[in-house]
């Protein structure tokens, strides 16, 4: 296995589609190049924000190595989870076989296993695939919370190296940190409202949709969060958590497609079933995104600090 190192803001990107709902890959490209330019740790494509439900097997894998061939220094991190261990084994097999540096494994959804299946979901696919994994427990997606106990089970297997935590529970996440700090295992928030929380607890970062948005600012606050300087994490913290807030008012990635298109980053197509964001909320959004640009003005002005 090959090491890595998940310290650090991990955006978990959108896949840009045509108007006939077709994946754009040169938008894709340009994405991934201007958050590695930003500089973020690492990139997740692939994933629930990348409306990898509605992708096919084969749209999973070409949005993978797009990203993969369109970076240069940081690693990719590669969504390939399902219900299903055979399917998901088979997509985390053609996903390392990309090149993919990491797999991100959500849990199994709607067949709600016991912990024991999820045990051998995750050892199955750690056993045959020798590069590092990433569990992700997000029981309001999958019906299924991933438990503590678990979880450091898990942990003691030489390819599964992190955690995505987006269950909400601050006080379960802080069991898992406890349980697993004899082992070079890294707690990742799942969301970004709790990035500064579980990094106080001991996370090490973020897998983030508010970074497709704003990346330099989120990998600003992990990195004043990770080395202790609380201070001005806090600061940088409140400046993004309206965004952070309102990238969720709607079923993600609804809002942050509909962010990514007002700043120019791309398309804010959806696949059905997903629809855009509703009026009000567009609204606030736009308010919010104007709101961080003139503040970067400012900040460029000299006037404030810059974040």
């Amino acid at each position: 296995m090959t090491d890595i190192d998940l310290t650090g803001v991990f955006p978990a990107m959108t896949t840009p589609f045509t108007p006939d709902g077709r994946i754009d890959h040169d938008i894709l490209a340009q994405n991934a190049q201007r958050l590695e330019t930003a500089g973020v740790s690492g990139l997740v494509p692939a994933g629930s924000t990348g409306e990898s439900a509605t992708l096919t097997h084969d749209e999973h894998i070409d949005v993978i190595e797009t990203v993969i061939d369109s970076v240069n220094d940081v690693p990719v991190i590669a969504g390939s989870g399902s219900n299903s261990t055979r399917e998901a084994l088979n997509l985390s097999e053609r996903a390392a076989d990309a090149g993919a540096d990491a797999l991100l494994l959500i849990s199994p959804y709607y067949n709600i296993p016991e912990q024991a299946g999820l045990k051998d979901h995750y050892r199955t696919i750690a056993d045959a695939i020798d590069i590092p994994q990433i569990v992700y427990n997000v029981p309001g997606r999958t019906g299924t919370n991933i438990e503590p106990e678990t979880v450091a089970t898990l942990a003691s297997h030489r390819n599964i190296v992190g955690y995505k935590a987006a269950s909400g529970d601050v006080g379960q996440i802080s069991s898992v940190v406890e349980q697993t700090r004899s082992e070079a295992f890294y707690i990742l928030s799942g969301d970004d409202i709790l990035t500064l929380p579980i990094c106080g607890l001991g996370g090490s970062g973020v897998i983030s949709v508010g970074a497709n948005i704003e990346p330099a600012q989120t990998t600003a606050m992990v990195g004043a969060a990770v080395s202790g300087d609380y201070d001005r994490a806090r600061n940088l913290h409140y400046q993004l958590a309206p965004l952070f807030e309102h990238l969720f008012v709607e079923t993600n990635p609804i809002p942050v497609k509909a962010a990514m298109e007002y700043r120019d980053y791309g398309p804010g197509t959806l696949r059905p079933p997903l629809t855009d964001l509703s009026d009000k909320h567009r609204k606030r959004l736009e308010s919010i995104l104007d709101d961080l640009d003139a503040d970067r003005e400012m900040a460029l002005a000299g006037q404030t600090e810059v974040i």
